[in-house]
């Protein structure tokens, strides 16, 4: 009989489950023995933790879940596992090498059911044409949540290029459906990207924040209609969006998306609904 996967165990059990873990561990204790969460007098503190596991391992990714937690000192909430997949090969497939409908695949399911019944928040990121395959997991799993990444990442390149508004009108559909499941939030941002399309990592000067506003705000603004200011929640996407886009620029861009809000829904974009669905505490 095979050895049962277990905290404890879990790297001789399943050996590629160390590397996702290590990577919790080793900021957890990059101030010698104290925890991560201990405060220090001006140092920015962590308040929660998103990971990686590999949901393809079905049932056993129980154990990566509980290793991670282990290793998180009360601070891990989830785990990405990304699914972009593309026919084109300008456009790079998601490190963690997916099949064509992740989603869909009985094991990664398993998996997802997993990662359920431990409280866990599960984040989608993906390609565009594969945000109807996520509302379908949604679907099935009502009691999971679900946070949709950088828009479900729209493309630019390759196949794409030059279909922008094809893709917009194909997208909001999308998007519509997606939101009508109540266990998904939506996380705005991570839309700078090269593979976006804009063009702005090429750019001869830094871009402004109307500049964004001017060309992305359709998307933020359709985003929030559908899902409600209580679903959504600012991102930054750093630092992978700074091929692109300065931190502050960014940050300066969502204010004058929501100069026009009520200090409710800004509340809820720019801190509550992280709050929530993170698990996070005031500082």
């Amino acid at each position: 009989m095979a050895m049962p996967a277990t905290p404890s165990n879990i790297t001789a059990v399943i050996p590629s489950a160390l590397a996702s873990i290590v990577q919790i561990s080793l900021p957890i204790t990059n101030r010698g023995t104290l925890p991560i969460a201990a405060h220090w007098a001006g140092a920015a503190r962590i308040g929660a933790i998103i990971g990686h596991a590999d949901l393809m391992l079905g049932e056993a990714v129980g154990a990566v879940l509980a290793a991670h937690t282990e290793a998180g000192s009360g601070l891990f909430r989830g785990i990405r596992h990304a699914a972009g997949w593309e026919e084109s090969e300008v456009v790079r497939n998601s490190h963690s090498n997916p099949p064509q409908h992740l989603y869909a695949e009985p094991a990664f399911r398993e998996g997802l059911a997993a990662l359920t019944r431990q409280g866990m928040v599960f984040e989608a990121w993906h390609y565009h044409r594969q945000i109807a395959e996520l509302t379908d997991l949604a679907r099935a799993f009502p009691e999971t949540t679900i946070v949709h990444d950088h828009f479900g990442g729209p493309l630019g390149i390759g196949p794409y290029k030059g279909k922008r508004h094809e893709i917009f009108e194909q997208w909001k559909t999308d998007i519509t459906a997606l939101a009508q499941c109540p266990n998904v939030v939506a996380k705005l941002g991570g839309f700078a990207m090269a593979i976006n399309g804009f063009g702005w990592h090429k750019g001869e000067r830094p871009l402004t924040s109307d500049e964004l506003v001017a060309a992305q705000w359709p998307w933020y603004e359709h985003c929030i209609e559908q899902f409600g200011v209580e679903c959504c929640m600012f991102e930054s996407n750093y630092p992978v969006d700074k091929v692109s886009i300065s931190y502050n620029v960014l940050w300066n861009a969502f204010k004058k998306m929501t100069a026009s809000f009520s200090a409710g829904e800004k509340e809820s974009l720019f801190r509550a609904t992280a709050m929530g669905v993170y698990g996070l505490t005031p500082i």
